[in-house]
């Protein structure tokens, strides 16, 4: 029955359709799927119907899929697999580019997206984006990870945001001691067992100089402890975050019941809107590290790519180019609050006028890593999960689940044969 059910799903998942209705049969119609978006998603059918303006002959339905990464992936893997997909467009979050583009699922772009013009995009979704030296996607908007922190509970204390983990630790216990509110968190982050750990996790890890798969292992250890350690030490992290997904930490920190939040920039908006609690009491910085090393926020986002055997590839291409040209992407950026891929916008006074937190977003975006560039890095990632959950509740060690974690990894590079590159400290 389960398996009828998801065949329902994939099926009625078209059901879901913007634009392209009562089209001209004469017309080429293109489908764009994508997920569903956290804002008003208004201006992508406004941009849609403009690109039909400027190429006519050519309309576009936009088909959206579940807010779920988790779905979408699941719907595209089982709707490419066959090699006659019933769209012509996708968008693609950062660590599927890789296993789609090895599976021979999306075509190569990279006459499309020149090496210069590359340049101009974040290194981040660029290196996400290419394989075997080709690039299969298109930066559309960009994420990382960032700390949020109540700024007016900092300034009351005389506190600076933290550079380092201790520091952080050191300010979480300051401020909490003095405020004695029962229902003030210090620390949050997501530590359910899911992708979103292991966000959290590489960040810790990595801004110690090291990586959870390869590298140091001490430095390693070190990092995933400190997570352990904010709940069973320092007790500025509630044991609630072993089931932390990022909505649960926002609406923590939104109702103004936590001093610091691991999560991305999304959540900036939700927190700044009319009627919420924390509004003009909050500030965003760079994720802290350990003495001596620099910070490591994981890259996020979303690339556009193109199935391989869509009969519409070229007016898809266009598409592409249009809605990954600085007005589209500003345009977005300014409606929905997403980031845009391209760094010069980010230097744009007018935009920073509506958007003034870009100008703190664009260091760290420069800095943020791909998660292990890799067509297996899901199987990494899901053999992982588990491992690193069973630590945040205490019941395996930082060794334990360091030397689990990569015994796994050593498996499946026996098994494939070099899994993964990590993307450079």
């Amino acid at each position: 029955m389960a398996g009828a059910f998801l065949l329902l799903w994939v099926l009625s998942a078209a059901g879901c359709a913007q634009g392209g209705g009562g089209a001209d049969p004469a017309a080429t119609v293109l489908v764009f799927k994508h997920g569903k978006l956290s804002g008003d998603g208004a201006v992508v059918s406004e941009l849609l119907r403009e690109f039909e303006q400027r190429r006519p002959g050519v309309l576009v339905r936009e088909e959206l899929l579940p807010a779920s990464s988790d779905r979408q992936h699941q719907y595209y893997a089982m709707n490419l697999d066959g090699g006659k997909a019933p769209f012509d467009l996708l968008a693609v979050d950062t660590i599927w580019v890789q296993e789609f583009a090895k599976a021979g699922w999306v075509a190569p772009l990279d006459d499309l997206l020149p090496q210069a013009e590359r340049d101009e995009f974040f290194p981040g979704p660029i290196m996400a984006a290419t394989f075997d030296h080709k690039l299969y996607a298109v930066p559309w908007y960009v994420d990382a990870g960032v700390l949020y922190y109540r700024r007016d509970l900092l300034d009351r204390h005389g506190i600076a945001p933290p550079a380092t983990w201790p520091e952080l630790v050191h300010a979480a216990r300051v401020i909490l001691d003095a405020e004695q509110d029962a229902e003030l968190a210090g620390f949050v982050w997501q530590g359910k067992q899911y992708e979103g750990l292991i966000c959290a996790a590489l960040e810790v890890i990595r801004s110690h100089g090291t990586d959870l798969w390869t590298g140091d292992r001490g430095r390693a250890e070190t990092g995933l402890q400190f997570l352990r350690d904010t709940i069973s030490v320092h007790g500025i992290t509630p044991l609630s975050t072993s089931m932390a997904d990022e909505e649960s930490t926002r609406r923590l920190f939104g109702d103004g019941r936590a001093l610091f939040m691991r999560n991305w920039p999304y959540a900036w908006s939700l927190l700044e809107r009319a009627g919420s609690p924390v509004r003009g009491k909050i500030g965003m910085a760079p994720l802290p590290s350990f003495a001596g090393h620099a910070a490591a926020p994981v890259l996020g986002g979303w690339l556009l790519a193109v199935p391989q055997h869509s009969p519409r590839r070229e007016a898809a291409r266009e598409l592409i180019r249009f809605l990954t040209s600085p007005d589209a992407q500003r345009r977005i950026a300014v409606a929905i609050g997403y980031n845009p891929a391209r760094r010069a916008l980010y230097a744009e006074k007018s935009l920073l006028d509506i958007r003034p937190v870009l100008k703190d977003l664009y260091p760290i975006f420069l800095a943020a890593r791909p998660r292990p560039v890799t067509p297996y890095y899901l199987m990494l990632s899901q053999s992982a999960q588990p491992e690193v959950s069973a630590l945040v509740v205490g019941r395996k060690t930082a060794r334990e689940t360091l030397e689990a974690v990569r015994r796994h990894a050593e498996r499946l590079a026996i098994d494939e044969g070099a899994p993964f590159v990590e993307a450079p400290l």
